[in-house]
């Protein structure tokens, strides 16, 4: 059996929690003290993920730079994939919070929206 130990982000606590794998399935995990923890832990060691946040270049604005973030969370292995469509991206003001900046990031099915006016 192996084990993961993992710093919980699910509240504010930040629990230490420990994961006992089997086979690719988590058996039990340990540490937590609310029900974020557990949930955490089978999501973070079967199907990691992550919202990804960045700034794309803006064409005719107050800012020369709009903040993005992916409006869902995103496979941790498509990191790397979703800021390299980023890196070349330029939109034309104005740019208002949630609007679509690129539709299906990397094949993720989710979306980069502008998280801020400009």
């Amino acid at each position: 059996m192996e084990a993961r130990e993992l710093i919980c982000i699910g509240c504010p606590m930040g629990c230490s929690l420990r994961a006992e794998i089997k086979e690719s399935q988590v058996i039990s995990v340990t540490g937590n003290t609310c029900r974020h923890g557990e949930e955490y832990a089978k999501k973070e060691v079967t199907n990691p993920t992550r919202i990804v946040t960045s700034s794309v270049k803006v064409e005719g604005g107050k800012l020369g730079v709009v903040s993005v973030k992916t409006r869902e969370d995103i496979p941790k292995e498509k990191i790397f994939a979703v800021i390299k469509e980023l890196k070349d991206v330029r939109v034309q003001a104005p740019v208002s919070i949630g609007d679509v900046i690129i539709k299906n990031v990397a094949g993720t099915g989710v979306d980069v929206v502008a998280t801020r006016n400009n």
